[in-house]
């Protein structure tokens, strides 16, 4: 784990070795208020009061915890002292280097290796990064350092001292410690055994057995599991089985992150845990699996979890895609629309019949945007319909339909039969084949207003993917409304970002070529801070390009159509490109250009 540095450094080449200090021993809040005072954080009126109130009662609390429950007000700022901003002020002031802990960088499972937990909370204490010659140690006692020789001896390494917040380091001791105790658990109720479903092991089958998927540390992993994957604003959890060991893996803001390894034998037995809860075969590890399950975030909503799994040479993979129980309620602001694609896209899904596509790669946000429109959209006056591959996320206001090929129920067939289900509206989750094109396209003859999704490039390479289907061109110009294709792109950490003084508008200029940018500009750059674990990014936003199918662009699809000839003429209508969408979010501060130039493709006439 690399430490995440607050404070400025300190010109001190000790520092995080040892604090620099005369005091030794625990801290105590009489000896904190003098410094404050010396320091001038607080004013001599300010110390006097806080010891005034103090000194009445007595507590177990660290004297950080209860110097920022009194409510110390700075003397520079006027602004109360909470004990993130006491402990920063104690790191300058005893040398040593300032923490937030990311529990994504921790080796959780060889933190009790170096102490154990009684030792941890006697001293205060907890590792956070193993190096091969290095022991970093968190720590909310700076001066009270006795014990870091003896494990100096005991790990053979030199301990680096790093100052925490007492409330972090007490809440991940606990969560640390006990996370590594249900695997370790786990792994002894299942000790030799190895999970059956090796490839490289199939010969073993008749001798192994597997760990009991109820036993108690396996059920502990797997609540901790979720309850982390929610704390880290993760979209995906993936547990992968490997030649030796097992990797957990968080996607957070469209970026892998390795978070934990665990034994074979724990991977499998959490494995069926999960397909256990998601209703799946257990049993059955030799063909892909899917299933749901449906829990609750700390917040207390509820949060919806796909689950598949997929056979691999060292055992069982399983994917689960979580999903945002806010999505479906989302403002068109808040999905990243601008202005100009907003006011078109709410013309476009209040008409009565049609066709309306969304297109993008996988991971897009096709499914947001739709859902969140469809949710708009169904009130009690109408009847929402959707035929999925699979139903991403459950909705009362919709009637949903899994696709069942296995029961001859594919998008076609289910099709068919929803048009004989009285709806007003219709989401198709993909369109894959002439089949499903056709009876989309009569739906919308027949007074329906019908939603589906394409993979392609861009808006305008929709309508030649559907022409090279084998859709006649009358067909399209009677039906499709317009084309909706998106892209997602990391947002910049509004705690962190800084205005980009060394910008090139000559590269933005060449990038959005034929277009120009007016208005305000403001390019902001990527820092790093505690809040988006020292990447410059928190969060994703939508680009978004709107082809509406004018009377001009319908005209040219009665001709041999041309994708260049189209694309003029759905600019010269209004479209924005996708890449001019990200120029619009550079310029607003949200995101950077690097990261607009590979979300979207170049645009081409």
């Amino acid at each position: 784990m690399s430490s995440l540095p607050v404070s400025p450094p300190l010109p001190n080449p000790g520092a995080g070795r040892r604090p620099r200090s005369a005091f030794k021993g625990r801290l105590e809040w009489r000896q904190l208020i003098d410094w404050l005072r010396e320091d001038g954080v607080v004013t001599p009126a300010e110390a006097q009061r806080t010891q005034q109130r103090l000194a009445a009662g007595d507590s177990a609390q660290h004297p950080l915890v209860r110097l920022a429950n009194v409510g110390l007000m700075h003397a520079g700022t006027g602004k109360t002292l909470d004990a993130e901003a006491l402990t920063e002020w104690l790191a300058r002031r005893s040398g040593l280097e300032y923490l937030r802990i990311d529990p994504l960088k921790v080796n959780v499972g060889r933190v009790a290796d170096v102490m154990s937990i009684s030792y941890a909370e006697r001293r205060r204490a907890l590792p956070v990064q193993i190096g091969p010659h290095e022991l970093t140690v968190a720590t909310c006692e700076p001066f009270d350092t006795d014990w870091v020789a003896e494990i100096e001896a005991h790990s053979r390494k030199t301990i680096k001292l790093v100052l925490v917040s007492p409330g972090e380091l007490q809440r991940y001791t606990t969560e640390f410690y006990t996370l590594a105790k249900s695997v370790r658990a786990a792994q002894k109720s299942g000790e030799a055994t190895m999970a059956p479903a090796n490839f490289e092991q199939l010969v073993e089958l008749g001798k192994s057995k597997q760990l009991d998927a109820n036993d108690q540390g396996v059920v502990q992993v797997v609540d901790w599991l979720w309850q982390y994957a929610f704390d880290q604003r993760a979209s995906d959890i993936h547990l992968e089985p490997r030649r030796e060991i097992g990797a957990i893996r968080f996607r957070i803001d469209g970026v892998m992150h390795t978070v934990y390894q665990l034994p074979l034998t724990v991977m499998a037995a959490v494995t069926s845990r999960i397909k256990l809860l998601g209703r799946m075969d257990v049993v059955e590890k030799r063909r892909p699996l899917d299933g749901r399950i449906k829990t609750r975030n700390p917040e207390g909503d509820e949060v919806e979890m796909r689950l598949s799994t997929l056979p691999t040479a060292f055992g069982e993979k399983l994917v689960m895609r979580i999903f945002d129980p806010d999505s479906t309620v989302k403002s068109l602001d808040a999905l990243g629309f601008g202005g100009h694609e907003a006011q078109r896209w709410e013309q476009l899904v209040t008409q009565a019949h049609g066709v309306i596509l969304v297109t993008g790669p996988t991971g897009s946000g096709k499914t947001t945007t739709l859902y969140s429109t469809l949710k708009r959209l169904a009130t009690d006056e109408v009847n929402v319909c959707t035929i999925e591959d699979p139903i991403e996320m459950v909705e009362p206001a919709f009637n949903q339909t899994q696709v069942q090929p296995q029961l001859d129920l594919g998008f076609a067939n289910g099709l068919r039969a929803l048009m004989r289900q009285d709806p007003d509206i219709i989401m198709v989750g993909e369109v894959r084949d002439l089949e499903t094109a056709e009876m989309a396209i009569q739906a919308a003859l027949t007074g329906h207003l019908v939603f589906t999704t394409l993979h392609t490039n861009d808006a305008t390479s929709a309508i030649t993917r559907l022409l090279d289907l084998g859709v006649p061109a009358y067909l399209i110009n009677a039906t499709v409304l317009g084309v909706l294709a998106q892209r997602l792109v990391r947002t910049l950490c509004p705690h962190c970002k800084q205005p980009d003084e060394g910008f090139e508008r000559e590269t933005l200029a060449e990038a959005i070529q034929p277009w120009r940018m007016t208005g305000g500009f403001r390019p902001y750059k990527p820092v790093g801070c505690i809040e988006c674990r020292m990447t410059g990014f928190r969060g994703r936003a939508g680009l978004y390009e709107l082809l509406t199918v004018s009377e001009p662009l319908k005209a040219l699809m009665g001709q041999a159509p041309d994708l260049s000839r189209l694309r003029q003429q759905a600019a010269q209508d209004g479209l924005r490109p996708l890449r001019l969408a990200g120029a619009m979010k550079v310029a607003e501060g949200v995101t950077t250009l690097d990261e607009v130039l590979r979300a979207t493709p170049a645009w081409t006439r």
